[in-house]
């Protein structure tokens, strides 16, 4: 292997980073780390010294992904250090990968750090290797993640986060103001608050206060989500379940303090399935919750993800879920063919649905879903939206509504007569839409 070090005098680090925004927390969290220790980065595996993935462990397919990517690294590199989730079950990666230099499981920094440390001594220079307050941050400087807690008290019987991860445990809420508003000062216009459990945030520490800017904010999802609104940026909720204390934060959003936007991962509608799932909130009436919650705050947008062909699931069950979403108009929806995972307590459960079958309810959900979807985007039309820049394009950008999280939601195709800026917040009028994009002008252009 060939590197530059020649001319980077530095040790450099390359870094691969799969999975959810939560993993991406823990690679951000890493490189700060590094970072401020004199490291630099490389974008090439034959420019690192060492090479870290960050893997995801939640299903098999993800597993195959984190797999192919080690192999990849260990192929053009050589020296690798594997992390994340898949690595809390360090045999099934040493099996394929004796050679990689350590396995390590999630939120291990430490170790992780300590292992590049025996890969690779820093050369750090105090007056040139300056992290920046926000620290190193994956994604665009305009928006970020703020992970308020880790793990997971809930036993779901298809999920083994918990074996990964552990159960909670939250952030103290001044840690986390901090953070957010370190990052507000670095130029972030959109935090987007992430946890396996949002709405379950403190819980573990029995909502206990901690001193923020000379007063006591407690570690209660109201109370933070209270303090991140006066924070004058957007505020987006993720993993949200539905319980009963969220109708609080509902008006919030509606008062404007927070985006009026909730991803609630609610995975099915019909009874026998949310039991099997032993979903937490399951015997909530969400369907009229959400009812109720638009009354207060009309703008909301819901997004969810759902589970097709979960063990015993009938045919029956689905057409449920089926009538549940026409019923519920949820602005995006995401969807999931079961997959069996390694350790989980759904692989012993009866009546396993071919995989055909699950081919067919994904496809049928996913069409209703896009009907629904175009529905509601029709409804748009003519409205005057705001909109977050994410990129430029020839004849002005495509950004974001209020309704869109990055990545995963749709977005707004905007065209402008003057110069516009990513991570400018700009009105912009809805002109057309699709089935799950809008496209509109700069409002006054």
């Amino acid at each position: 292997m060939q590197n530059d070090t020649a001319s980077h005098p530095a040790p450099r680090v390359g870094l691969v980073s799969l999975g959810c925004p939560k993993a991406l927390v823990d690679s951000e969290r890493i490189l700060s780390r590094l970072r401020a220790e004199g490291y630099e980065f490389s974008r090439a595996y034959q420019g690192a010294n060492v090479v870290i993935v960050n893997t995801c462990g939640f299903l098999d397919s993800a597993k195959a992904e984190s797999l192919a990517a080690i192999g990849e690294a260990m192929a053009a590199n050589g020296k690798v250090i594997v992390t994340g989730c898949m690595g809390a079950e360090p045999g099934a990666i040493l099996a394929r990968f004796p050679n990689v230099l350590a396995v390590t499981g999630p939120q291990q920094y430490e170790q992780v750090v300590a292992a590049v440390h025996r890969a690779v001594a820093p050369a750090h220079d105090p007056f040139l290797d300056l992290v920046p307050p926000q620290g190193i941050r994956l994604t665009p400087r305009h928006y970020a993640y703020l992970k308020i807690s880790e793990g997971c008290s809930n036993r779901c019987s298809f999920c083994i986060i918990p074996q990964l991860r552990g159960d909670l445990v939250s952030r103290p809420a001044a840690e986390v103001l901090r953070e957010a508003e370190t990052l507000v000062k670095a130029g972030v216009k959109e935090l987007l608050v992430i946890s396996q459990d949002t709405s379950a945030y403190g819980l573990d520490l029995k909502y206990a206060p901690s001193t923020f800017q000379d007063r006591e904010v407690r570690a209660r999802f109201l109370d933070l989500a209270r303090e991140l609104s006066s924070l004058g940026v957007w505020v987006r909720m993720h993993y949200v379940y539905p319980y009963p204390h969220v109708d609080e934060v509902i008006e919030l959003m509606a008062a404007g303090g927070l985006l009026p936007y909730l991803d609630i991962p609610l995975q099915h509608a019909a009874p026998s399935v949310l039991t099997a799932m032993k979903r937490p909130a399951a015997q909530e009436k969400t369907l009229e919750r959400v009812k109720r919650w638009r009354e207060t705050c009309p703008s909301l947008a819901i997004r969810s993800s759902f589970i097709v062909g979960f063990p015993g699931e009938t045919e029956d069950d689905f057409a449920f879920l089926l009538d549940w979403l026409k019923a519920a108009e949820l602005d995006r929806v995401g969807c999931f063919k079961f997959e069996p995972v390694s350790g989980a307590p759904a692989n012993a459960l009866p009546g396993a649905v071919p995989d055909e079958v699950k081919a067919q309810r994904y496809k049928r959900l996913m069409e209703t879903q896009q009907a629904i979807s175009a529905k509601l985007l029709k409804r748009k039309v003519g409205s005057r939206q705001k909109v977050i820049v994410d990129a430029l394009t020839a004849t002005g950008a495509v950004g974001r509504s209020s309704a869109d999280a990055p990545e995963i939601d749709g977005t707004v195709h905007i065209s402008s007569r003057r110069p516009l800026k990513v991570g400018e917040i700009v009105t912009a009028r809805i002109d057309r839409a699709d089935a799950y994009d809008l496209h509109g002008t700069v409002a006054g252009y």
